[in-house]
């Protein structure tokens, strides 16, 4: 807009050029100041304005053009969207161990608070608090967990670290939209420990399937002999009360001979009397006893 109030007023004064020069004069500084007095505020963005009599306005300027007074006055822009930043820091435990810890942190001003923002904090505002508060945040909240439970618990945690730190951060008008942990580091030793207790869990967890697949397999084999003797009882019962049940017997196990032969790639001849087991030599011994 700034550019079109220009080329306006260089046109203006080319198209009047057969006017006095006072006239002319008069209008360009007319233009001017009206160039001058205009301002934008981009979209994501707030204004305040400093007027070299009042100081800072207490009225926080929307996206839009407006006005100002030419040189008594002079707009500050805020960028009001939501930003990342990424802190890194170094905290204690309970018991003592030293962790790194990642925190992403997504924040923007209160758009309302600007004014009083800018008297207290200036344009910097995120450098001069949030590193501190973070730290800060980060040491006390650290400090009530032991290692093994910011491994465990890390959601517990950075709620924890989220609430704290939302609170210290409204206490200079600032807004959190996000807070996550993105990393947590332990000391050599510490890591070194708990891949060796990794592993010992591991170990253990296969010892304990190998004594409980042993108790399977001594049950599945008692089981079996349990079977296998009922077998042989009813066999031998079997037996003594009709002879022909040892006779058909062998014919179910002359059949299934006969079939694993027929499926064979060899090709073996067997005689009637060796597939049957001679069935017919023992009705005859049978006959004349």
């Amino acid at each position: 807009m700034h550019s079109v109030l220009l080329i306006r007023l260089f046109t203006f004064v080319e198209e009047y050029d057969s006017l006095d020069g006072l006239r002319q004069i008069t209008m360009a500084s007319g233009l001017y100041v009206a160039f001058k007095s205009l301002y934008n505020v981009e979209g994501g963005h707030r204004a305040i304005v400093f007027n070299r009599i009042h100081g800072i306005k207490d009225r926080v300027f929307p996206e839009g053009t407006h006005f100002k007074i030419p040189w008594f006055e002079w707009p500050i822009i805020y960028d009001v969207r939501a930003h990342p930043h990424l802190v890194l820091s170094t905290s204690g435990s309970r018991d003592l161990q030293m962790v790194k810890i990642g925190l992403r942190v997504l924040t923007r001003p209160e758009a309302e608070k600007l004014p009083l923002i800018y008297r207290t904090l200036g344009l910097n505002y995120n450098e001069r608090v949030l590193p501190s508060i973070i730290h800060e945040t980060l040491k006390s909240v650290v400090a009530r967990y032991n290692a093994n439970q910011l491994l465990t618990q890390r959601e517990k945690v950075s709620g924890e670290i989220r609430d704290v730190l939302t609170k210290r951060a409204a206490n200079f008008n600032l807004a959190l939209d996000d807070v996550s942990i993105t990393a947590i580091a332990f000391g050599k030793e510490f890591t070194s420990a708990i891949e060796a207790k990794q592993v010992a869990a591991q170990e253990a967890e296969r010892a304990k399937y190998l004594v409980e697949k042993a108790e399977q397999d001594k049950k599945a084999a008692i089981l079996r002999a349990q079977g296998e003797a009922k077998s042989a009882q009813l066999i031998g019962k079997a037996i003594a009360n009709n002879p022909a049940f040892i006779a058909l017997r062998r014919i179910e196990a002359s059949r299934e001979i006969a079939e694993t032969i027929s499926h064979s790639a060899n090709r073996l001849f067997l005689n009637v009397n060796g597939l049957l087991l001679n069935l017919e030599g023992m009705n005859a011994q049978k006959c004349k006893q």
